[in-house]
């Protein structure tokens, strides 16, 4: 909590020694509603993560059956985000998390009572839409809110947010496992644990709802659908009175006067490459996919089951999980105090070469395992080594890509081409995650541990080159600005 409030107090110093210091609580605030979006997005991803046994028990699924138990909610998350981003610019940045709320409540009550691996899917697609709404909306309302000189931290409070749902739910699912003896034992009114470890989510998914009754809409949508006067009331709140006139201006210069935005935005418009899709898309799409394919859900969907294929038992397996969620938060603190002075891309550079060589050391860990009745065993050295690499992996990943990239995303689009760029590189980030979390139980038993990590390794090497060659420093400039 000191670390929160330090890092909240050096925002309001940056904010306050600006001339038109905005009022700095109001905007944490609402931006704070926005976050809990993110927290349900990171709870109900690590949620499944102690619930697989269960799943295989009730539903005498087998392997490429249990993936696509955990895997079926990113084919809602792609869904989810790719028609988020473009119904927020018909109907409100507000109006879509509104209905991924609701979606959540939906989605955490059916699951805990699905009584066949199709039902679960049903209501785990239906999450899916949930998070991959929040996962695109949550940041681009934060970027759209915040002042430039301050958006980078308050984007990254949304990824700190996605990680304490992450912690949350991993506290939660050792929790209920430990008290009901296991996570397939019954716990309470005869139900399974497993089928707990859902219906916690119901909790705060309600308070998202109701607090977001709350919040205004986002200016930049207002002034997209010429809601001129409602813009300016919110543009006065945000800002102050003095700014109105100049922040509205600014505004409807960087979007079109004869239409609102549409698909046909992302492409080029002008010179000889009329009719190509913009750089800044494909710099969009490479962010998100990036993100995905160096492996970081496989830690977080299938932790349990990966450390417990390696000799750890199922408790200490979902400890480790808690052990990585705040290793998480931490990294995102870090993030959050030097986001906005260093910029984006060097913490994604740092963080692609720190992804590199601790996955490189994870793998190397995994291959020099030994099968002991037909389970993976690590020696006392490997282990720890494997252990070490795989939570400074963590480490970096949510010091750099996990926080950086969403920041990204929610800013460098342009104004107009926003909700539709968004849209693109949302359905490129949940499918690249899909593809990733399908596969897993697949590698896991045709090419190992060490083979699977070997190829996210390969992923995070290439993604330095990405980062170096194609990605543009955003770090100071106002959405205005931003060019595509």
């Amino acid at each position: 909590m000191q670390a929160i409030e330090n890092s909240v107090d050096g925002i309001q110093g940056a904010a306050q020694s600006r001339q038109d210091a905005p009022p700095l609580p109001f905007i944490v605030l609402i931006c704070g509603v926005a976050t809990i979006g993110g927290f349900l997005f990171g709870f109900d991803s690590g949620v499944i993560n102690g619930t697989v046994t269960g799943l295989q028990q009730a539903f005498n699924s087998n392997t490429a059956g249990t993936g696509f138990n955990v895997a079926s909610m990113l084919l809602g998350c792609a869904v989810g985000a790719f028609f988020a981003g473009r119904l927020a610019d018909r109907w409100g940045r507000k109006t879509l998390l509104l209905i991924s709320a609701v979606f959540f409540i939906l989605s955490a009550w059916g699951s805990g009572i699905a009584t066949s691996s199709p039902e679960f899917v049903v209501y785990r697609i239906l999450g899916g839409l949930a998070v991959g709404a929040a996962s695109v909306m949550s940041p681009a309302y934060i970027s759209e809110i915040a002042p430039a000189a301050i958006r980078g931290r308050l984007i990254t409070i949304n990824q700190i947010a996605i990680i304490s749902g992450l912690f949350a739910a991993f506290v939660s699912n050792y929790w209920l496992a430990n008290t009901a003896g296991s996570a397939v034992n019954e716990w309470w009114m005869g139900f399974t644990a497993w089928r707990w470890m859902f219906w916690i989510e119901i909790a705060p998914a309600t308070l998202f709802f109701l607090a977001l009754l709350m919040i205004p809409e986002s200016p930049r949508y207002l002034v997209l659908s010429k809601q001129t006067a409602r813009a300016r009331e919110v543009l006065g709140k945000l800002y102050g009175e003095a700014a109105v006139n100049e922040k509205l201006e600014s505004i409807r210069q960087s979007v079109a006067a004869d239409h609102r935005p549409r698909m046909s935005d992302l492409l080029e418009s002008a010179g000889q490459r009329v009719g190509k899709v913009r750089k800044i898309v494909w710099v969009g799409i490479g962010l998100a996919v990036f993100q995905q394919l160096v492996g970081i859900n496989v830690v977080f969907y299938y932790g349990a089951v990966l450390w417990q294929a390696v000799g750890f038992s199922e408790s200490d397996a979902l400890l480790i999980n808690i052990i990585s969620g705040g290793v998480s938060i931490a990294a995102c603190l870090i993030t959050m105090a030097l986001i906005d002075r260093i910029g984006r891309k060097p913490l994604l550079l740092v963080g692609s070469i720190g992804m590199a060589v601790t996955l490189g050391l994870v793998a190397f860990a995994f291959a020099n395992s030994s099968l002991v009745d037909g389970k993976l065993q690590l020696s006392q050295s490997m282990g720890l080594l494997a252990l070490i690499a795989a939570n400074a992996y963590v480490f970096f990943f949510n010091g750099s890509w996990g926080p950086a990239m969403w920041t990204m995303l929610g800013e460098m689009f342009p104004n107009q081409i926003r909700g539709s760029g968004l849209a693109v590189s949302g359905l490129a980030q949940w499918v690249a995650n899909f593809a990733i979390t399908m596969t897993f139980p697949i590698m896991l038993t045709g090419i190992g541990l060490a083979g699977a990590y070997g190829i996210y390794t390969l992923f995070a090497l290439l993604s330095v080159a990405f980062v170096l060659y194609m990605v543009h420093e955003t770090k100071g400039l106002e959405l205005e600005q931003m060019r595509g």
